[in-house]
């Protein structure tokens, strides 16, 4: 059985949709919202869904954590709530592990949903670094329950959990990239702003990271580099 664990943190708006998805799919699975004190009412629309509903600290890498110990299958899907998700995924997903025993987990294809050039530039930009073994947790992870385990799971970190996470995924074993159907993401966080940019801010986060700044610091560095914008 799939376990798909959805972080959530004021996403009302968004959370229908994919719990709608998910349901459609007709592939027995266990959903479990984590909630990180949402003050516009998401963990009740959940419960209206019928899918489990814990709370934990605020935070995407505690929120994982907390929903990856009480998940009782045998993988572990890790899905924002602001993913838009076709029907077929969780039979995708299931049918690519089947196929691959060796593969200890992975992704799916992600895009964008902007209809302009800059997200379809994002669109190749990310399957360019996929292709590399690089992606991140708003493409979908999953991974093997014994495989979870044998990494130590999720590290609490307030930045770059998931990337931290998926680099020791790919040093692990073999991963797999879901193609269709893909996910598709906001681009709305890359609006206004030129490619240069968005990559010089990517390589500086992720120097500071490689060279042991504190995630905290991150951060914080991170989200008010958000607001300026």
């Amino acid at each position: 059985m799939i376990s798909v664990i959805i972080p959530a943190l004021n996403e009302a708006k968004n959370l229908p949709g994919v719990l709608t998805a998910l349901a459609e799919d007709g592939v027995k699975a266990e959903i479990i919202v984590v909630d990180g004190g949402s003050g516009d009412g998401t963990p009740d629309i959940a419960r209206r869904a019928g899918v489990q509903v814990i709370m934990s600290a605020p935070g995407r890498g505690e929120q994982l954590r907390a929903g990856a110990d009480v998940a009782t299958g045998d993988v572990l899907w890790f899905l924002h709530a602001d993913s838009r998700v076709s029907v077929g995924a969780l039979i995708a997903l299931a049918d690519a592990l089947a196929a691959a025993p060796e593969a200890v987990g992975g992704n799916f294809r992600l895009l964008f949903d902007g209809d302009n050039s800059f997200s379809r530039w994002l669109d190749e930009f990310y399957a360019r670094i996929r292709a590399k073994g690089v992606y991140y947790g708003d493409s979908g992870v999953f991974v093997r329950r014994s495989a979870y385990k044998a990494l130590g799971g999720i590290r609490r970190l307030a930045l770059m959990e998931d990337y931290e996470f998926n680099r020791r995924l790919e040093r692990l074993g073999p991963t797999l990239c879901v193609g269709e159907p893909p996910l598709v993401t906001s681009s709305r966080r890359f609006e206004g702003r030129r490619k240069w940019a968005i990559i010089t801010g990517w390589l500086v986060i992720h120097g500071l990271f490689y060279m042991g700044v504190s995630d905290r610091w991150l951060a914080k560095l991170y989200n008010s580099t958000r607001r300026r914008r």
